[in-house]
């Protein structure tokens, strides 16, 4: 059987006082006719990702309101993962499509895990492309069956969204972030739902200044000076190396600013670490960059400081499915930049709460605006803050999930 990945416990009475009565309340009476029902989540990895940072809260929520939910992770050997990591890239536009060989690789573990997985589900949520085969495989083994898509699949690979497509097309229930994303021969029910963040998960709980300072000081941050701060994956994706030009740019006129590129590595992200050598080269031995990651014993509580502390926060993506490190950076009322791609300007009122950016040269102004003018920074924390709370918290994705669910209900 595929291996269960273990949560702790969450109330969503505990989130009341944040979302509103009222939202929590028709969460409950979403869940009353669902009580009992049996739902899987089929994921990659159970660590490294916004997709399992989203599962360790959605999961015991679920059962928090009675339904029987489990989560369970593939497997995989680094031969799949490489195959995978190839895949999502070429699915967010890279040229070079799998060859023959690597995809023969991806249905012979996705083969696999159709044997592994346990059968009587009655609803069974595959997330991204890594299981994406299973529904075609293995059917019976679920009643109901949901694709969950976290990347942004608007300008894929042709020869890629061609060989996946088939896969993917006849899932019943599919899920995007954005309309955007949904390629064309798509045959079942989509739905558009953004993902949403914890804010009572460690990394997004309210951390009091002279604690995030603290943390900050065990990895060599001078606190009195300011601090530019970048919180994602070690990946081309995510522009690292453009955040440090940017950074450049902003010390020739503000000396004594700082940077942090803080990262999480994926068991399911062999390139990571590569890309992760490229960005400490790039840095060229500036004492003033700091590039750290979960190796360095960095965890959630140390990233809430990071972004906690931060006078400017940054996600320069130039492709992104929805960046979850965008509402979390928010949601710590600090000033946001993040590039004008994929779900970054769903989040993001631009000049309301906060800026986006195209170029290294606008993100480098962007920067000295904010970090020159302190009021204008608070401004942008305190409205983008509230934006978060009415649109990207668990409860109204819990909601979005519940009602999919009852609608795969009244269809079987």
């Amino acid at each position: 059987m595929l291996q269960s990945v273990a949560v702790g416990s969450k109330s969503l009475a505990d989130y009341t006082h944040i979302s509103g009565r009222a939202l929590i309340e028709e969460v409950r009476e979403l869940a009353r006719p669902l009580q009992g029902l049996r739902v899987l989540h089929v994921s990659a990895t159970a660590f490294g990702g916004g997709v399992s940072e989203i599962l360790y809260t959605q999961v015991p929520l679920m059962r928090d309101l009675g339904l029987d939910c489990d989560w369970q992770v593939i497997y995989g050997r680094e031969e799949f993962f490489h195959a995978t990591k190839l895949l999502h890239n070429a699915l967010q536009g890279a040229p070079h499509d799998l060859t023959e060989d690597e995809w023969r690789c991806w249905r012979l573990y996705n083969e696999m895990n159709g044997r592994e997985l346990a059968g009587g589900w009655d609803v069974c949520v595959v997330h991204d492309p890594q299981p994406a085969a299973l529904y075609r495989l293995v059917p019976d083994k679920a009643r109901g069956w949901v694709w969950r898509c976290h990347i942004d699949l608007s300008t894929p690979n042709a020869a890629t969204i061609e060989h996946l497509l088939p896969y993917i097309r006849e899932y019943p229930h599919s899920i995007f972030h954005l309309r955007d994303y949904v390629p064309n021969g798509m045959d079942g029910k989509v739905h558009a739902v953004p993902p949403a963040i914890d804010p009572l998960a460690p990394k997004n709980m309210a951390l009091a200044p002279a604690d995030a300072a603290y943390v900050c000081e065990q990895f060599g941050i001078d606190v009195e000076r300011p601090l530019m701060c970048q919180v994602s994956r070690f990946d081309p994706w995510k522009d690292p190396l453009g955040v440090i030009d940017a950074y450049r740019i902003v010390k020739e006129e503000i000396p004594e600013v700082q940077l942090a590129l803080v990262g999480s590595m994926a068991s399911d992200d062999p390139e990571g670490w590569d890309f992760f050598t490229e960005t400490i080269a790039h840095a060229d031995g500036d004492q003033d960059i700091h590039i750290l990651n979960n190796f360095n014993n960095v965890g959630a509580i140390e990233v809430n400081a990071f972004q906690s502390h931060a006078n400017l926060l940054i996600q320069k993506s130039t492709r992104e499915g929805f960046g979850l490190t965008v509402s979390e950076g928010i949601w710590k009322g600090r000033p946001f930049i993040g590039g004008k791609v994929g779900g970054i300007p769903l989040q993001v009122q631009d000049g309301e709460t906060g800026y986006l950016v195209s170029s290294v040269q606008e993100c480098a102004q962007r920067s000295l605006a904010i970090l020159g003018d302190p009021e204008l920074g608070r401004v942008l924390g305190r409205k983008g803050k509230e934006y978060v709370r009415a649109h990207f918290l668990a409860p109204r994705y819990l909601r979005d999930y519940l009602r999919i669910f009852t609608e795969l209900q009244s269809a079987t």
